[in-house]
């Protein structure tokens, strides 16, 4: 009985005498009872139910000043069966909210059909973190970035290909609004004034790095407005360099940056515009991920903790990006942009929380330092899982390519893989070539996305790989009537820029050139025989395999392209790390469970098993190779291999013994740039036109002992940023790939975090050969120093070329 009730009956008391007299009736009990009922319900009307405002320089939580210590966890990215542990983790890391995407694509994989179950399920994610005392960012997209498939985006809206993605195309914003209302059906009702642990939704992710449309981002904002109410509180994140372009009047403005920057020039022109506003960082990069061919990326732990530290110091709200980044299962891995960059299986981001869901040093340091900013002891961390090796083991059985090609589509023309209703996997392009071809006939696929291989007569002639930008393959000397197949593996699509509209298969056209008898000529194919390819397990399984003991090496030193299936035996179950160090490139499935992608060039060599996925006794692994293993074997470690290159992994833009000769080219600016953090803007005297542009750093302007660009831009003749899709670098004097992967293709990334950066104690001059992919009229450029305190590496003095021939080297 609450004291309101006593109070009650006291005063009714002292006004009725004969109250001693009435609760000797049954019915008199009643009516006390109803009336104390109807007290309690009155104090519980009166009572405030929970409340995420913005204050004066601060979020409020109930009306209190609150910090946001945020971790980055994507449920995708988790077995369910850890989805309690990670939370826990991170609660015991000293956070006190969980902040996630969510991925439009895997929850509405073909249109109009959705899942919100098992490792879909969402709002048990939710509740979890509620249930763990964590509250939640809900981040809905509908684009998303995370290095996943097409940003989060369904495969397909490719299906109707004059769409407009992020746009206010009519039927990219019907499809959104029917997605975020499905989402908003499972999720609407666990806001914090329903008593839900959702305390803030953000609106569309990163639109400044996209584009200028405030009319679109405003309309996102709409749909999102009618289905969670106007309590809630909305923002929007974008870097420092662009906010301002979409930045709407009545949302949150948050900053993304990473490890290393100067945080108070990150947030420097929001406070002048808007001085009382909460700050927070809303991805603050813990680390980065890894592309195939490229080194494992780290960054350094007491620079992150650094970063955490000063924020919190200064009541500065952040989100950890990522405090466990998880795993890319299957074909959800991403690719970046400009030029084409898959990114690995491997979502470990070298996160304070790694892969299998275990501590790093950063974790450790990352704890004493958030201990400081808690009123009570950390929780202690939950069970942590122990990884186990597995012993060597065969495969038995293979399912050869050729032997198992479904029935073909006859199509007159080349069409993408789109065109033929599939999201996913691999496609097969056959004809016959319509005459003899002399040697040096040159093959054009104009443009395979993203790895084909050429076959004549079935025979294998060469690999047309887009991250290298290849599209050409000299030709051998063949018979009318040979048959060509191209056989293209579809990676993930772009997940970054405006390059996200990603069609996969052969995207233009095919034909060939030779010269006859002193003429040019360009023949094109009649026809074409379509084998589609699907990354399905059930595609997989339907096919006729047969004892591997039938087959021996091929000239190449490998095993034929296949399916490949074998069963292994495991004692007692926990994670583990599988190993496919001598297998070529293609897709893993165990006991039915997608585990990703392997590529022998790696970085990443070995795939991640949770324990949970693992059987006692029998478990079935499944690969399917679309180069062929050199020895078809596989073991279990106990640690991951995700930072070892191999074969022929992407170096340097620079042979051995290579060094540019410039001769008589003359500059076409020079000068000194201003020193310090931000961007730098310089106008020539007169455009200039070429093929080519050379960056060449004459003098460091820091105290250190090389040189280092974050982003890179040319002008054209009306002052605007010249599209860098097509650039490529032709030649850099020196790329520091040791201390970190700092290559020269940096400064065109669209990533301020990243850069380029000379090998220490370099000799100067220090030279950058940027191949524009065409001719390009040029007035002036734009360059950012490292966003780092102090611009570290800042170039002083420069010279800038340009020219129409491929310098001399």
């Amino acid at each position: 009985m609450s004291y309101g009730c006593l109070w009650k009956i006291r005063i009714e008391y002292q006004y009725d005498m004969k109250l001693k007299d009435l609760i000797k009736n049954w019915r008199a009990l009643i009516i006390i009872c109803a009336l104390c009922a109807l007290s309690v319900c009155d104090a519980n009307a009166g009572s405030k139910k929970d409340s995420f405002q913005i204050g004066e320089g601060s979020f409020l939580l109930n009306g209190q000043p609150f910090i946001v210590k945020a971790a980055e966890l994507h449920y995708p990215r988790i077995p369910q069966e850890y989805w309690d542990q990670r939370i826990k983790m991170c609660k015991s890391l000293g956070m006190n909210a969980v902040c996630l995407y969510t991925f439009w694509n895997v929850h509405e994989t073909q249109e109009g059909i959705f899942d919100f179950t098992g490792q879909n399920d969402i709002r048990k994610f939710i509740l979890l973190c509620q249930e763990n005392g964590l509250k939640v960012i809900l981040r809905p997209g509908p684009y998303v970035c995370a290095e996943w498939e097409m940003g989060g985006l369904p495969w397909w809206l490719l299906k109707k290909k004059d769409i407009k993605l992020r746009d206010n195309d009519p039927y990219f914003m019907e499809r959104v609004k029917i997605f975020e209302e499905a989402l908003a059906d499972q999720v609407k009702d666990l806001t914090i004034d329903n008593e839900g642990p959702i305390i803030m939704i953000q609106v569309e992710n990163e639109y400044g790095s996209y584009g200028e449309n405030k009319p679109y981002v405003s309309n996102i904002r709409d749909i999102l407005r009618g289905l969670y109410g106007e309590n809630v509180v909305m923002f929007q994140c974008d870097w420092s360099s662009n906010f301002i372009l979409n930045g709407l009047d009545d949302l949150v403005w948050t900053m993304n940056f990473g490890t290393g920057a100067d945080v108070d020039s990150q947030f420097a022109d929001l406070k002048k515009l808007r001085p009382s506003s909460p700050l927070m960082c809303s991805e603050f990069w813990s680390g980065w991920f890894d592309k195939w061919g490229s080194p494992h990326e780290t960054r350094p732990a007491d620079e992150m903790i650094k970063g955490i530290d000063e924020m919190l110091e200064k009541n500065i709200s952040f989100s950890l990006y990522m405090t466990h980044g998880g795993t890319n299962w299957g074909h959800w891995a991403g690719a970046n942009s400009p030029g084409y960059s898959p990114d690995v299986t491997s979502y470990d981001y070298d996160a304070p929380i790694n892969e299998s869901g275990n501590p790093t040093e950063k974790y450790w340091m990352l704890r004493k330092t958030l201990q400081k900013y808690a009123a009570d002891s950390l929780p202690v961390l939950p069970g942590l899982i122990e990884p186990i090796k597995v012993d060597t083991f065969s495969f038995t059985q293979i399912a050869p390519l050729w032997d198992n090609l479904p029935q073909p589509i006859t199509s007159e023309f080349i069409q993408t893989m789109e065109q033929y209703n599939q999201g996913y996997g691999s496609i097969l392009y056959s004809s016959e070539l319509p005459k003899g071809v002399e040697e040096g006939a040159v093959l054009h696929v104009n443009a395979p996305h993203d790895y084909a291989q050429i076959f004549i007569g079935g025979k294998y002639i060469g690999k047309l790989d887009r991250r290298l930008g290849e599209t050409q393959l000299l030709l051998p000397k063949t018979d009318k009537n040979e048959r060509l197949d191209i056989l293209v593996e579809a990676m993930g699509r772009i997940n970054f820029g405006i390059a996200i509209k990603d069609f996969k298969g052969i995207t233009e056209d095919v034909f060939f050139t030779e010269t006859v008898d002193s003429v040019n000529l360009t023949v094109g194919f009649d026809y074409w025989n379509v084998y589609l390819l699907p990354d399905y397990l059930e595609f997989y399984t339907s096919m006729n395999f047969q004892s591997l003991n039938k087959f021996e090496l091929e000239e190449n030193g490998r095993y034929p392209r296949g399916v490949y299936k074998t069963v292994f035996t495991v004692d007692k179950p926990s994670d583990t790390f599988l190993n496919f160090e001598t297998w070529g490139k293609g897709l893993v499935y165990l006991n039915g469970h997608p585990l990703g992608r392997i590529w022998e060039i790696g970085p990443q060599q070995t795939l991640y098993v949770p324990g949970p996925w693992l059987k006692e006794g029998e478990n079935e692994l499944l690969v399917f190779d679309i180069l062929g293993p050199r020895e078809y074997i596989s073991f279990g470690n106990d640690k991951p291999v995700i930072d070892k290159l191999q074969g022929d992994a992407l170096k340097t833009h620079r042979a051995e013994g290579e060094s540019l000769y410039l001769g008589d080219l003359t500059p076409v600016f020079g000068g000194a740039f201003a020193q310090g953090n931000g961007w730098k803007r310089q106008i020539f005297n007169q455009p200039a036109k070429g093929h080519y542009l050379i960056i060449e750093a004459l003098t460091p302007g820091s105290d250190v002992n090389y040189v280092s660009i974050a982003e890179f831009y040319a002008l054209d003749s009306n002052g605007e940023r010249i599209n860098r899709e097509t650039w490529s670098i032709d030649y850099a004097d020196s790329e520091d790939l040791l201390s970190g992967n700092n290559s020269a293709d940096k400064i065109f990334d669209l990533q301020e975090s990243t850069f380029w950066k000379s090998e220490d104690d370099s000799n100067y001059p220090q030279r950058i050969v940027i191949n524009l992919g065409k001719e390009e009229t040029i007035t002036g450029i734009e360059y950012l120093p490292r966003v780092e305190n102090g611009s570290p590496g800042i170039i002083k003095d420069y010279r800038i070329y340009i020219t129409e021939t491929v310098p001399q080297k």
